[in-house]
């Protein structure tokens, strides 16, 4: 603790994005160019070194987060880099993407404002690469053993650079023409510009980590193929079945799921295209679903230069503060404003979430292209239409950002490993192992199949950036101690372990 007295006496202060007007006119984040320090070695020294830092149990990567705002407050960068290095493989992804559920853990946050973790974290990151510290990690030896990683999102990624840097010879295929998943094309550069996830791969490559791009493991290559080829396989397809809206009008040009809009955004800005093949540009935008998905797609449609947005949202308008029914340190559902909410309030005045709100059809024109949308708002338990309530707002582009039911179903991926789904529709884990959990945790990231592992979303569903992390270093676990006996990896989560609930 450096300082015993600096929660009482220092108040919480972010480090500032950009001007709305400014980061409006550019593609890149929000916070570019923005200096950080010595605030955030300032804002560091608030942290309490609590005798039980609840913030630890807020991450489910286990992050040392009041050893490395010590560090962080000390200037001691190259100390503050290897702990947030010993629980993180990508911080600088981490600090960016994450919603930070460990500031709402925060013991600070019984009766004041949290640490300021996720600027701190960012910083760190920041200077990891900036002082030359994320210097590439070879294995001193090989194992003779390969393993084949099915996936390049964080899980992806995180799996095999953790099995790679223990020997073991590992190739990452990805069915896209570049390496990323999610972090390439579904992260708009606003939020993560693509230099950040271009070096680590670098930095993975250096270390012996082998690259696939445009494999659609299942189609393009036999699954079982590849796995006779290799000693394990780790699959982190992720949870990319899109959700869909079954109502009148769906069938319409111009309403698009908004996966597929926000990869093609990111392909501009990959240099793919000129020109956005589908673009908000001077029309009026509704995009349906209040998460993040839908506050990545505000953010590019207002860079796009929309007419105009309306986001719906089916759920209630959240209250300022918690409930009772959601106390410290749970991550609560409050009212929040994103950076894209930010943006669309410095442009329009107003908010442009409308909350408790449910599409009913969609109309078009003679053309067959949307043009309106019918909703209504609704009551506050199931969620049922107050048809009285009934309007029609213009609607030109719509998009859909209702979320992931899992992994993609019926494929040759599934059917040529043999993998099953469970009863919240992901990947099933083997249940043989789930009760192996006090003697090894990590091997309940094995398949049905012998040798096959699960990673990331693809098991777990629809989740957060450092869950996706945890679980590709809980499977290297896994892996590893399949392949060699025993193992020196940590495993941070278990398939079954959530977050923090009431």
């Amino acid at each position: 603790m450096t300082d015993p007295y600096g929660f009482l006496k220092t108040p919480r202060r972010p480090v500032p994005a950009r001007p709305v007007q400014e980061r409006l006119s550019d593609w890149n984040e929000v916070y570019a160019g923005q200096a950080r320090l010595p605030l955030v070695s300032e804002q560091a020294g608030r942290c309490m070194d609590c005798g039980i830092p609840f913030c630890h149990s807020g991450c489910p990567l286990g992050n040392l987060i009041p050893e490395w705002n010590a560090y962080a407050r000390k200037g001691d960068w190259w100390a503050a880099a290897e702990r947030l290095h010993a629980t993180n493989n990508f911080p600088e992804f981490t600090g960016r993407l994450c919603p930070a559920p460990c500031e709402d853990a925060c013991v600070l946050t019984i009766n004041a404002d949290p640490v300021t973790i996720k600027n701190v974290e960012q910083a760190i990151a920041d200077q990891i690469w900036a002082r030359g510290y994320a210097t590439p990690q070879p294995p001193g030896r090989l194992s003779g053993k390969t393993v084949a990683v099915i996936g390049s999102g964080p899980a992806g990624l995180a799996a095999a650079q953790q099995l790679t840097r223990v020997g073991h010879t590992v190739a990452v295929y990805e069915r896209a023409d570049r390496i990323g998943g999610l972090l390439r094309y579904g992260i708009p550069a606003f939020k993560l510009e693509k230099r950040h996830l271009d070096r680590r791969i670098e930095q993975m490559r250096a270390e012996g980590t082998r690259f696939r791009t445009g494999v659609d493991v299942g189609s393009d290559l036999d699954a079982t193929e590849l796995a006779e080829r290799h000693d394990a396989v780790v699959i982190a397809v992720g949870a990319t079945g899109q959700r869909e809206l079954p109502v009148p009008g769906r069938e319409l040009y111009g309403i698009h799921q908004a996966m597929d809009y926000l990869t093609l955004a990111n392909r501009v800005a990959e240099g793919d295209h000129d020109v956005p093949v589908v673009t908000a540009e001077g029309k009026n935008v509704v995009i349906i679903g209040g998460g993040d998905t839908g506050s990545d797609c505000l953010g590019t449609v207002l860079r796009q230069g929309a007419a105009s947005v309306v986001q719906l949202d089916i759920n209630p308008e959240p209250g300022d503060t918690r409930r009772d029914t959601e106390p410290w340190p749970v991550y609560p559902k409050v009212y929040r404003i994103s950076h894209a909410h930010e943006e669309a309030r410095g442009r329009e005045g107003t908010d442009p979430r409308v909350f408790a709100s449910a599409t009913l059809s969609f109309e078009g024109d003679r053309s067959d292209h949307v043009r309106a949308l019918r909703l209504a708002e609704v009551e506050p338990k199931g969620r049922r239409p107050r048809l009285e309530t009934e309007h029609v707002i213009p609607a030109d582009l719509v998009l859909l950002a209702l979320g992931f039911f899992g992994p993609e179903r019926d494929t040759g991926l599934m059917r040529q490993l043999g993998l099953t789904l469970d009863d919240r529709g992901n990947f099933a884990r083997n249940a043989a192992y789930a009760a192996e959990r006090a003697k090894s945790a990590e091997r309940t990231a094995r398949t049905g199949t012998v040798g096959v592992f699960i990673a990331g979303d693809a098991g777990r569903g629809q989740s957060l950036v450092v869950w996706a992390i945890a679980e590709g270093r809980s499977a290297a676990a896994a892996t590893d101690r399949y392949l060699s006996g025993s193992t020196v990896l940590p495993a941070p989560i278990a398939p079954q372990d959530r977050p923090l609930v009431a």
